[in-house]
């Protein structure tokens, strides 16, 4: 039996400490493609549950669903050639819906191998210029300027 579909629909998970240190993933099979958490939905999950989800099975952390915030923006985008056969034919664009998860401090993860090679925490400026789509860099700028923000 073949495997699903993956849904056109995903999430963004920016894992960040107070600090505005990120946690980036770099992706297996592709060298020097960082990225934060992301994954598709699978079934008719709600996305904070998808997101804590993919936070689980990609770094080991397991957060409480009031630590997750939804910054309630979506981007659609092309799917790379190179990930298309994973989605139904015809299907070309995901959307994807940006979130953010707050840990107390730089903590150890644990890395899904077949998904990722390598972790690391970079400040966020470093973050955002190492990511390899412009969702995540965008995401990464965003969380930190609201945490930044005066008041």
């Amino acid at each position: 039996m073949s495997p699903a579909f993956k849904q056109p629909v995903s999430v963004l998970v920016v894992i960040h400490t107070p600090q505005l240190d990120v946690l980036l993933l770099e992706r297996a099979g592709n060298p020097g493609l960082w990225q934060s958490v992301t994954g598709s939905r699978e079934g008719d999950e709600a996305l904070a549950n998808t997101a804590l989800r993919e936070v689980a099975e990609e770094t080991g952390i397991h957060a409480a669903p009031e630590a997750l915030v939804d910054w309630r923006l979506a981007n659609r985008f092309p799917i790379l050639q190179r990930w298309r056969a994973r989605y139904a034919p015809g299907v070309s664009h995901n959307t994807e819906h940006v979130f953010s998860l707050c840990v107390p401090a730089i903590v150890p993860v644990r890395i899904a191998p077949d998904e990722h090679t390598a972790a690391g925490w970079l400040p966020w400026d470093e973050a955002a210029g190492k990511v390899f789509s412009w969702t995540n860099r965008d995401a990464i700028r965003l969380v930190a300027r609201a945490l930044s923000a005066p008041g």
